[in-house]
């Protein structure tokens, strides 16, 4: 197994998981997907179930979480107990591109760093517009290539720190998905990403006692597992941040709509 596959077995039991844009751009979702206490929401790569328990909390929408990994599903459903909101929650295993859920099962989709993981992008897209009711909404967060092609360093750098070998779009080519499963593009916004705001964003979204939690766990794995320890000298490694991240790499929020009149 390689490390990319390791790694989110890793974050899952670190009990952390993260996303470009942070806290905010979870909130920029929830308004232009009209996420409202009246909304069943799919939250498809839910990870360790952050996103799911905080809307849950904050707006009292019924969420239903995806993971590709049944530790992330697990730990989702340990954060929804301690926060209690388990009567608003729930959480499976499955994948993006074949998803267990009748057609027009939901009134938004939403994703926060996942479409950019999956073999094939398109066929996920086009299961987030199955799965979704007619007139509702798809909100991706996903990494976005600024410029095209960037250099080797600006690759390596965004692979760790999307968190495995993966390589993100032109915002041209997220529109491109949306438009070919005949979504309606409501939004784009693409944005630079800010290295030391995202490291406030992680503590703003997990709090301190969270992060201190996260640490200890990352050091007792660090100590009981060498595939770990070997994956932390390669992100020590290659994961030097370069001095022209910003000019190639950011995030993208792209809100698209289901029609009113059409089935999947």
């Amino acid at each position: 197994m390689g490390m990319s596959e390791h790694f989110f077995d890793f974050a899952a039991e670190a009990n952390l998981t993260k996303h470009l844009g942070g806290k905010e751009a979870t909130d920029e979702l929830i308004e232009l997907c009209h996420i409202t206490k009246d909304t069943y929401l799919l939250d498809v790569g839910c990870g360790v179930g952050q996103t799911p328990v905080y809307i849950a909390e904050k707006i009292g929408a019924h969420i239903t979480g995806v993971d590709i990994n049944p530790g992330m599903v697990q730990r989702s459903q340990e954060r929804a107990e301690k926060h209690k909101v388990t009567y608003l929650t729930e959480f499976h295993k499955a994948d993006a591109q074949k998803l267990p859920f009748p057609d027009n099962s939901f009134d938004a989709v939403i994703t926060e760093s996942v479409t950019a993981f999956p073999k094939d992008k398109q066929r996920a897209v086009n299961e987030y517009k199955r799965v979704t009711k007619p007139g509702g909404y798809i909100g991706l967060n996903e990494s976005t290539w600024l410029k095209t092609p960037p250099p080797v360093e600006i690759e390596e750098w965004a692979g760790q720190e999307i968190g495995a070998a993966v390589k993100p779009l032109t915002s041209e080519e997220w529109k491109a998905l949306l438009e070919k499963a005949r979504l309606k593009i409501i939004l784009t916004r693409v944005r630079e990403i800010k290295v030391n705001e995202e490291a406030q964003g992680i503590i703003k979204r997990y709090g301190y006692s969270g992060m201190i939690n996260t640490m200890c766990n990352a050091f007792k794995l660090y100590l009981k597992n060498p595939n770990y320890r070997r994956f932390v000298k390669k992100v020590q490694t290659k994961g030097v941040t370069p001095p022209n991240l910003t000019e190639y790499f950011g995030y993208g929020i792209y809100i698209a709509q289901k029609s009113c009149d059409e089935n999947p």
